[in-house]
C-alpha cells in the first residue's frame, strides 16, 4: 500500500504537467480553426471578384480568352453581342458561359424554351438540369490529347474530325442524347459534347473548351467545331451570367442578413484578443520569494484535518508510513531512490527485529478505526526509535511490539 501512494505521489506532478500542456496546445489548435473558418466564411459571403479576369472572355486576347473566334464569326457574317442578362438575348444562336455554375434554372428554362440553338459551358449546376441536360457534374479533363469525332451524331463535330479534349467531362444519364469527343475507358469514360433537343430546338453541352481558347483553336479541328456550333446563324448572343447579375442564383452573401459580415469580424477581433490574452502567459516560470514563511506543520495540519473530515484513516497512515520509510532509510544511510523492501530488510538486520514485523509496521494493510490509526502511528515512532539505537549503538531498549503494527 505504501508503495504504490509513493508511487502515485511522484507520478502526480508529471501527470499534472502533462494535461496542463495538452490544454494549452489544445487552445491554440482552436483558435487556429476558429481562424481558418472566420477566414473561409468571408471568402464565401464576400463572393468572387467581379472585376476577376475569366477564361472564354470573348473580349481578352490572353491565351485563355476568346477574342479571335469572335473575330473570326464576325468576319464570317456573324454578329456577336455580349450580354450577362437574358434581357439581351434577341434571337439567333445562344452560348452560355456558365463556366461558375450561377446560372439561375427559371432563366435557364427560359433560353431552352426560346432559343433555337444553345450550346452551354457549364460546370454544373441547376440550369444545366432546366436546360434538359441529364448529366453529372463535369470533371476537369487536362492535357493536350485530341481525339476523333468523324463518327459524331453531332454535325458540327463530325465535320471537324478531330479536337481536343482539353476542359470539361461530363458522364451522360440519358440514353437518347447525342454524345461525343470520349475521354477514359469503360465506366469511367465522360463525353466533351452532348447534345440534347428542347422545346425550342436543341442544346449543346460543350465540355471540349479548348476548341474556343485562343491558344488552341487552330489544334486539329477545334476551329471547325466551334465555328459549326456558334456560326451557323447571322447573330449570335454571347451570355455569361456572373455572380451578383440579376440572372444568376444568389450565393450565400447575397441570402445572409446584412449583419453577417460585422459579426464575422466581429468574431475575428475576439479570436485575436484572445489569442493576444493568452499569448502573454507564456514564457518561462518566475520564481519569487514568498511575503510570509508557511510552517510545514500548518501544512500536516491541515492535512489531517482533511482526513479526519473524510474518515480516510487508511491515507492518513499511509502518509506517516511514507515519512517514516523515507527517515529509516536515510537513517540506514541507503539512497533516497532505495525501494521498500530494501528499507524493511535493512531496518530487520540493524534492529534484530523479524523480517515480517518490520514490513507490516512500515506497510501495513487497512486502517478500519481510529485505535489502529494510533497504535499503527506508535509502533512506526518505535521502530524509529529502534533504528535510531541500532545505528548509534545502543541496544540497551528493546523493541516493544504494539498491537496496531498488523501484517
Amino acid at each position: 500500500m505504501t508503495a504504490d501512494t509513493a508511487s502515485r505521489a511522484v507520478a502526480a506532478p508529471a501527470s499534472t504537467t502533462r494535461e496542463g500542456r495538452r490544454l494549452r496546445v489544445g487552445f491554440w489548435v482552436a483558435i487556429v480553426l476558429v481562424g481558418i473558418v472566420l477566414a473561409a466564411l468571408t471568402a464565401v459571403v464576400q463572393g468572387t471578384d467581379p472585376a476577376a479576369p475569366r477564361p472564354l472572355d470573348p473580349t481578352s486576347t490572353t491565351a485563355s480568352g476568346s477574342a479571335a473566334l469572335v473575330r473570326v464569326l464576325e468576319q464570317r457574317g456573324t454578329a456577336v453581342s455580349v450580354t450577362d442578362t437574358a434581357d439581351g438575348i434577341d434571337g439567333g444562336t445562344v452560348f452560355v458561359d456558365d463556366s461558375d455554375g450561377v446560372l439561375d434554372a427559371t432563366v435557364a428554362e427560359r433560353i431552352g424554351r426560346t432559343a433555337r440553338h444553345v450550346v452551354v459551358v457549364s460546370s454544373g449546376g441547376a440550369g444545366l438540369e432546366a436546360l434538359g441536360l441529364d448529366v453529372d457534374p463535369a470533371v476537369p479533363v487536362d492535357g493536350d490529347d485530341t481525339v476523333s469525332t468523324a463518327s459524331c451524331g453531332i454535325p458540327a463535330a463530325a465535320s471537324a474530325e478531330r479536337v481536343s479534349t482539353g476542359g470539361w467531362g461530363y458522364t451522360v444519364q440519358d440514353p437518347e442524347a447525342e454524345r461525343c469527343a470520349p475521354t477514359g475507358s469503360g465506366g469511367a469514360t465522360v463525353w466533351g459534347l452532348v447534345r440534347t433537343t428542347t422545346p425550342g430546338g436543341d442544346v449543346t453541352l460543350l465540355g471540349t473548351t479548348s476548341a474556343l481558347r485562343n491558344d488552341t483553336i487552330r489544334t486539329a479541328g477545334n476551329a471547325a467545331l466551334a465555328l459549326g456550333l456558334l456560326g451557323d446563324d447571322d447573330r449570335l448572343t454571347w451570355y455569361t451570367p456572373a455572380v451578383g447579375t440579376p440572372d444568376a442564383a444568389p450565393t450565400l452573401g447575397e441570402l445572409a442578413p446584412p449583419w453577417v459580415p460585422g459579426a464575422l469580424a466581429l468574431l475575428a477581433l475576439v479570436a485575436v484578443a484572445a489569442g493576444v490574452w493568452r499569448g502573454r502567459r507564456l514564457g518561462p516560470l518566475v520564481v519569487e520569494q514568498l511575503p510570509v514563511v508557511v510552517r510545514a506543520a500548518e501544512t500536516t495540519e491541515g492535512r489531517a484535518r482533511m482526513y479526519a473530515r473524510t474518515r480516510d484513516r487508511t491515507h492518513a497512515l499511509d502518509t506517516l508510513r511514507v515519512a517514516a520509510v523515507r527517515r529509516t532509510g536515510r537513517l540506514l544511510g541507503l539512497p533516497r531512490s532505495a525501494h521498500v523492501d530494501e528499507v524493511v530488510r535493512s531496518a530487520a538486520q540493524a534492529t534484530g527485529i523479524p523480517h515480517t514485523r518490520v514490513g507490516a509496521v512500515l506497510v501495513g494493510g487497512t486502517t478500519d478505526d481510529d485505535r489502529a490509526l494510533v497504535d499503527g502511528a506508535a509502533a512506526l515512532d518505535d521502530l524509529e526509535r529502534a533504528v535510531r539505537r541500532a545505528t548509534s549503538g545502543d541496544r540497551t531498549t528493546p523493541y516493544t511490539d504494539r498491537p496496531g503494527a498488523r501484517p
